[in-house]
């Protein structure tokens, strides 16, 4: 039985499965499976001789975009208003065959946008060049997923299940969970919050799928057994993510309404360039860039050349974005010598 079949009878297996409290090892112990299954099935085979034809894109600018979506939902049409790039459009799916990359000049950034290959259903397991555009994907700052407005929620839900089987995590936070193996001592489990998704045993179960028997697990919040197991992989990608709508020229205006008040979503019509300003203010809060201005002493700050950095920053990155060798002549403001009211 292949890595394909295996997977396929594992989601079978925790569907038919209730959840309850006397299948809860079990369902932890498949999923774990099926973790380690899906990480097999995105390893390169070693037996193959020739190695493919991939499209990775050198990243420039000061952040990359990701846009994904199924066919014809209008990515093409997307990056041509957006950037100066010009993406093939056209009515039938499958336009665009490999990633075209496109730099969008917003507040003095300069913002890469990668228009790639329309994903299909089962994209994860290598379908239509999916593992490419996945690829890709988890190398950017931001996704932007593009969605037909006209066909419901029926995309969304099947693009977040391919990019969760593989690795990305959209919209979400790290785990707040310590874990780090060890040569000898067996399994030191400890939790600072009242756990209702895991418990030790599961979690030694888990990690014994793993072939992990020595190890240190703290709990810092209560976290379900996925996000246990992502911790235990060490290659998931977080990233926020934008759900933006196209065609809402072809929706009702109450359904128009409730697309857009849905979190993390915008709703936009590249055919008619509804509401693109809109899309690009809640892209730059997506990617948090900040704007540094610099002045000359004596002299007006020079508002035309900004420095691009991410949120939180501090003054080091400013200094090696100026000139490397300028940190290490950066003279720090003296101590105050005023003294504590607690003296």
């Amino acid at each position: 039985m292949g890595i394909l079949e295996k997977i396929s009878e594992i989601e079978k297996e925790i569907a038919r499965t209730q959840k309850n409290k006397a299948t809860e090892y079990h369902l932890g112990l498949l999923k774990a499976k099926l973790a380690k299954y899906r990480a097999q099935l995105l390893e390169p085979s070693k037996s193959s001789s020739s190695k493919g034809e991939g499209f990775d894109v050198m990243k420039s600018g000061d952040a990359r975009v990701a846009l994904i979506g199924f066919p014809s939902v209008g990515k093409s049409t997307f990056l041509s208003l957006m950037t100066s790039t010009a993406s093939e459009a056209a009515s039938y799916e499958f336009t665009t065959l490999t990633c075209i990359p496109g730099v969008i000049e917003y507040k003095g950034a300069n913002i890469q946008l990668l228009d790639l290959p329309g994903i299909i259903e089962g994209a994860a397991q290598g379908k239509g060049r999916g593992r490419q555009v996945i690829a890709v994907a988890r190398t950017a700052d931001v996704v932007i997923m593009m969605l037909d407005a006209t066909k419901g929620e029926v995309q969304r839900s099947l693009l977040e299940k391919e990019l969760g089987s593989v690795g990305i995590r959209l919209n979400k936070h790290k785990p707040n969970i310590y874990f780090k193996p060890k040569k000898g001592g067996g399994i030191s489990f400890n939790s600072t919050v009242t756990l209702t998704q895991c418990s030790e045993k599961l979690v030694q179960l888990i990690l014994h799928e793993y072939k992990i028997f020595n190890a240190e697990v703290l709990f810092r919040e209560d976290c379900s057994p996925d996000e246990f197991i992502d911790v235990i992989m060490g290659n998931r990608v977080y990233m926020p993510c934008l759900y933006v709508y196209n065609k809402i020229d072809q929706i009702s205006m109450e359904e128009v309404d409730r697309l857009a008040r849905k979190p993390d979503s915008v709703v936009i019509s590249c055919g008619m360039k509804l509401n693109l300003d809109y899309l690009l203010e809640m892209l730059w809060e997506y990617l948090a860039l900040t704007c540094i201005y610099t002045k000359k002493r004596g002299q007006r700050p020079d508002f035309t050349d900004a420095i691009i950095l991410r949120k939180g920053a501090s003054v080091e990155h400013v200094c090696h974005r100026i000139h490397r060798s300028l940190a290490s002549q950066f003279k720090a403001p003296a101590p105050s010598t005023a003294r504590s009211g607690w003296a």
